[in-house]
């Protein structure tokens, strides 16, 4: 229960007051950054100006101006919650013997939300980090940062340029240089994240630029199957979204959208994405980070291959049935023929090309009853979400360097969407935050086997945060992925069907 005793941390901007929580001190909606309103929105973020008094970081503040989630009828819908002012916050839970005078320092864990670069928050209960922290030992950090035509409109020449990876940059200074007086230790930091949030973890890790302030990272259920936009892409995309803002790009864009209230922007951002022709298995947004722009200088295969993540401690894992949250409803894909199947794989870009026809022929023979919709599903997720990270830790393994690797697999019951363990499922079971997800199609009931399930998952990665080994006592064991034909995968769950 939440206790009315509050907790003051002196941060670089000013005091924040916290709440205590049970065995942690929750600091919530705490600034990292300017508001980028105004002459700020479209530009990098910028320290925020600091405050006098004492900020009150009882509440989580605003989400980052978006649209509703098309994962809603998976995941359960979200209110409202968002305003362009005062959106750059992120939120701190640690354990509250860390703040006694003397005490050890904590390693952390800096967490970023998923959401196809066009939703989602930090703040949302279902990233709560208390019972993390609790749990592990540990200090949880999670953030907000700029998504849709607010952090990845392609547009340089007004300082827009992958300002969402700025923002997650900033995020990585401000705690650096503020984690130590919540009771967290800056030399280790390990950075995580789901999906988008875990695209961005790999960035982040290979970018020069940051990668300096992170010890260990955690991949979950990245789509590293989807290569950075290219600039002349990215471009085009742009020229689109002002015409539909009636905005022309000659006669000074800058002031014509910094004018704009943020509906507008997002209206039009819905419009652009509405007239993509998204083939099914095609999750791409209409606008993510751009190869070679802040935050992305280069694909994560090149750095991967020349050395980026050698120093860096790794844990990376997917759930079994990843796309059954894009395409199990599409009905598109509930009616395809095998040849139907085939030569869309064959079309998805960066996935699987000249290989789909030997790729469905391996997963037909192992799922001989799977209809041409199910194996199409199967083999796009894995291209998408799975087969990166699994790239990763070969490489780790044939350099003889360790990299931890996971499979959720823990089914829905009822299951009436067919969804299996779809993507975003196993959030719950990290944050321990099964009452945030009332009525999730994902999650189905749960029961005594899901609370020790969530107490093995999170504890091996709370574990790994600290020592940099998902192994520790009362856990499985957990072996590092090994070269050859017969690599170590931690399965979490039954096994899949």
């Amino acid at each position: 229960m939440t206790e009315s005793r509050r907790s003051v941390v002196a941060t670089g901007s000013g005091r924040v007051r916290g709440v205590v929580e049970g065995p942690v001190v929750a600091f919530r909606g705490v600034p990292y950054a300017a508001s980028p309103v105004g002459g700020l929105r479209f530009a990098p973020p910028r320290g925020h100006p600091g405050w006098s008094g004492v900020w009150d970081a009882a509440r989580s503040g605003p989400a980052v101006p978006q649209a509703h989630s098309r994962l809603e009828g998976v995941m359960g819908p979200r209110g409202p919650d968002w305003d362009e002012d005062g959106c750059l916050n992120l939120n701190v839970w640690t354990p509250a013997a860390a703040l006694a005078e003397g005490a050890v320092a904590r390693p952390v864990l800096v967490w970023f939300h998923g959401g196809g670069w066009s939703s989602g928050s930090g703040g949302w209960d279902w990233y709560d980090g208390a019972r993390l922290a609790a749990l592990g030992d540990i200090t949880v950090v999670t953030a907000n940062y700029r998504i849709g035509p607010l952090g990845f409109l392609h547009l340089p020449a007004i300082g827009a340029g992958n300002l969402g990876p700025q923002d997650q940059g900033a995020v990585l200074r401000w705690v650096a240089e503020n984690i130590a007086a919540f009771g967290g230790d800056p030399a280790l930091i390990t950075v995580g994240g789901q999906s988008a949030g875990a695209y961005s973890t790999m960035s982040l890790a290979t970018d020069p630029a940051t990668s300096g302030m992170i010890r260990r990272i955690i991949v979950q259920s990245g789509p590293l199957g989807l290569p950075p936009q290219e600039p002349a892409d990215a471009t085009t995309t742009t020229t689109a979204y002002l015409h539909l803002l009636g905005i022309d790009p000659a006669d000074d864009p800058g002031r014509a959208l910094r004018a704009l209230p943020w509906q507008r922007l997002q209206d039009a951002y819905g419009q652009l994405d509405d007239g993509l022709d998204h083939k099914p298995g095609d999750i791409a947004p209409p606008m993510w980070s751009v190869l070679g722009g802040p935050g992305q200088p280069r694909a994560w295969q090149e750095a991967v291959a020349e050395g980026a993540l050698d120093d860096t401690d790794v844990l990376i894992g997917s759930v079994s049935d990843e796309m059954t949250a894009f395409l199990e409803a599409d009905a598109r894909v509930q009616s395809f023929t095998h040849d139907e199947a085939l030569t869309l794989l064959g079309a998805l870009p960066g996935r699987l090309g000249t290989d789909a026809p030997l790729a469905y022929e391996r997963y037909e023979a192992q799922h001989p009853d799977a209809t041409p919709a199910r194996l199409y599903t199967e083999l796009a997720g894995d291209r998408v979400f799975g087969d990166g990270g699994l790239q990763v830790a070969a490489h780790r393994a044939d350099r003889g360097l360790p990299a931890y690797v996971y499979r959720f697999t823990r089914r829905p019951e009822p299951d009436e969407h067919r969804l299996g363990a779809t993507h975003c499922a196993e959030l719950p079971f990290l944050f321990g935050t099964f009452d945030a997800f009332p009525d999730a199609p994902m999650l189905g009931t749960v029961n005594g086997h899901d609370h020790d399930l969530a107490r093995s998952f999170a504890g091996a990665l709370a574990a790994f945060v600290t020592t940099g080994s998902p192994n520790g006592d009362g856990l499985a064991d957990w072996h590092p992925y090994g070269p050859g034909p017969d690599p170590y995968v931690m399965r979490f769950g039954p096994e899949p069907v």
